[in-house]
């Protein structure tokens, strides 16, 4: 008996996509989507989601439970690279002088970039580490809830 690859891909970015809004993230999948979230008045969390490993055991675990903090962002989105390609583009295009990195996380303050946590900051880190760095940033940047 073989498995399609893709069908088997398929149902693992759906549970990827399903777990990081389950964690309450608003999906964003096209460029004016992007634009639309991430020029609002606030502090809004953008978590570039991907299929590896370190987004599965520690990108998102970290996104899930580093807003349970005193201070947060206003907003919380994703966008899914290697997936939505041009909603994650237009995401990427707000990040001045960063590469492209997948899992990362990036947080803005009224549309700009005040702060990122890129993958070598993620993959062979632990979700306790990744999440404290995202709650430092949180703590400068953001209001008490």
């Amino acid at each position: 008996m073989s498995m399609d690859f893709n069908i088997l891909m398929n149902d693992y970015i759906e549970q990827a996509r399903k777990e990081i809004v389950a964690a309450g993230y608003e999906e964003l999948r096209t460029p004016e989507e992007v634009d639309e979230a991430l020029q609002r008045k606030g502090t809004t969390l953008v978590m570039i989601n991907s299929t590896c490993g370190c987004a599965g055991g520690i990108a998102r675990p970290a996104a899930k439970y580093a807003i349970d903090y005193d201070k947060r962002p206003d907003y919380l989105v994703t966008v899914f690279a290697g997936q939505d390609k041009e909603a994650t583009l237009q995401a990427r295009s707000y990040f001045d002088n960063y590469p492209p990195s997948s899992p990362s996380f990036a947080l803005l303050k009224d549309g700009k970039l005040v702060g990122m946590v890129e993958r070598h900051e993620i993959e062979g880190h632990s979700p306790v580490s990744v999440i404290e760095r995202l709650q430092e940033l949180f703590e400068q940047h953001c209001d008490e809830v």
